[in-house]
């Protein structure tokens, strides 16, 4: 288990660049399953997440290739469905949430699929319903083998048909528009999560001769094709590393200018940051986050405390909350945390009040941040992360705190981020990697 050894209270000076979308990035790749023909992906992240899913696609048949600068042709000519059977798969798909999105993919092409049970970062229950409620409504029969925690789908022959999402998950969502793109006739996905990897995912299948409409709203209709071919494209700006970049400049008072920010893509999350006295300046594409010595939570036009919580799209996005609630710690006023998607996502801050932060757990669910204005720092600490945003939003803490603070099982930042702590040193932060 590697650690992170953080020497606090450094400001930092100069440009970050987002890395490549993790969410989009393991839609897109799954994608590739769906032709035998060449695709090209540009700006994939160089992050644990990505690359076991890489490596789980090369296992299963898939011919890739590093052409560098983060870019990968993948050929899924000759695809072994036998793969999935072995202890192999199971062992390593388990390891990995991203795993559950070949399912469509491969129900749509070869007519089956077998997954273990995956994993990913421990915040609570995320059911995998949704998928395959998709799954049988388009005609597939679903298994779930409880001696082995794993799930199957099969299909003769998938047919178009309409559906209404129980909730608009992305991953569901992701996962039944792509076996949606071989089924007969015409599919209607109603309460479909409309995030912009979503509408990444649905610009390439229509690049590779899909028809999808609706794109960007949350009811996809796909007129069902025969075939899909070879096709290109671009990974957006992770908004989640861009979001994580603005709350790290606001907690250490320092000057950052995050270039190439995907700035229309970013929906709602500067005004949440701006909602917590964070002034955020657009340049073109590009963030420039001036050096705060203080930053004051808004208040509701009654008067009332600010609530920040999670919504699906376009609302906040719930990977932002963890850093949110940090920025938070040391900001003038109070703010409730409502994180509304994941019941295990806020019991990280008992480290934050090991650290001096003033925080009420409310229930699993909700936390209120009395902010210490920048007039008590935190305290260095040892911890461990829990999960990927948690783990930045401690790593993010430590750099603010007085003193040397360490992070263990870092492992789970790398998860998410690409080389988090040699971009962070190069513009002034102490971090070494044990």
């Amino acid at each position: 288990m590697a650690s992170f050894e953080i020497k606090g209270g450094y400001k930092l000076q100069g440009e970050l660049v987002p890395q490549g979308a993790k969410n989009e990035a393991l839609q897109i790749i799954c994608a590739t399953l769906l032709t035998p023909e060449k695709v090209t992906i540009n700006n994939i992240p160089d992050i644990l997440d990505v690359n076991n899913l890489i490596k789980l696609l090369i296992r299963l048949g898939v011919n890739v290739t590093n052409q560098g600068h983060q870019k990968y042709t993948f050929e899924a000519k000759d695809i072994d469905l036998d793969f999935l059977r072995t202890d192999e798969f199971n062992i390593e798909g388990a390891k990995l949430r991203g795993s559950v999105m070949i399912l469509g993919p491969l129900l749509a092409r070869f007519g089956k699929a077998y997954i273990p049970k995956p994993g990913g970062d421990k915040i609570g229950r995320r059911r995998l319903d949704t998928h395959f409620f998709g799954f049988e409504k388009l005609g597939a029969e679903f298994i779930y083998h409880q001696e082995s925690s794993c799930y199957s789908v099969e299909s003769k022959k998938l047919k178009g048909t309409y559906m209404l999402l129980d909730e608009a998950s992305v991953t569901g969502t992701a996962n039944i528009l792509m076996a949606a793109v071989f089924a007969e006739g015409k599919t209607t996905i109603y309460n479909a999560a409309c995030e912009p990897y979503l509408q990444q995912l649905s610009l390439l299948l229509n690049r590779m001769g899909a028809k999808v409409s609706g794109i960007g709203s949350n009811m996809l209709i796909v007129e069902g094709v025969t075939e899909l071919y070879g096709a290109e494209h671009t990974i957006l700006p992770d908004m989640i590393e861009v979001g994580s970049f603005i709350g790290l400049a606001a907690m250490t008072g320092s000057e950052i200018t995050i270039k190439n920010s995907g700035f229309e893509h970013l929906g709602i999350i500067p005004t949440a940051f701006q909602r917590l006295g964070i002034s955020i300046e657009q340049r073109g594409d590009d963030i420039f986050v001036p050096a705060h010595q203080n930053y004051t939570i808004e208040s509701f036009i009654d008067g009332s405390i600010m609530t920040i919580a999670d919504a699906p799209w376009p609302g906040l996005t719930p990977d932002l909350l963890s850093v949110m609630l940090v920025v938070a710690t040391q900001a003038k006023g109070s703010v409730l945390i409502h994180q509304k998607m994941f019941e295990s996502r806020l019991f990280f801050v008992d480290k934050l009040i090991d650290m001096g932060a003033q925080i009420i757990l409310c229930d699993p669910h909700r936390a209120t941040v009395i902010g210490l204005n920048n007039e008590i720092k935190l305290r260095a600490s040892q911890m461990t992360s829990p999960d990927i945003r948690a783990g930045i939003a401690l790593l993010i803490a430590a750099m603010s705190a007085e003193g040397t603070s360490v992070i263990h099982n870092i492992e789970q930042i790398d998860r998410g981020y690409q080389d988090i702590d040699k971009r962070l040193n190069a513009i002034g932060a102490r971090i070494k990697r044990l």
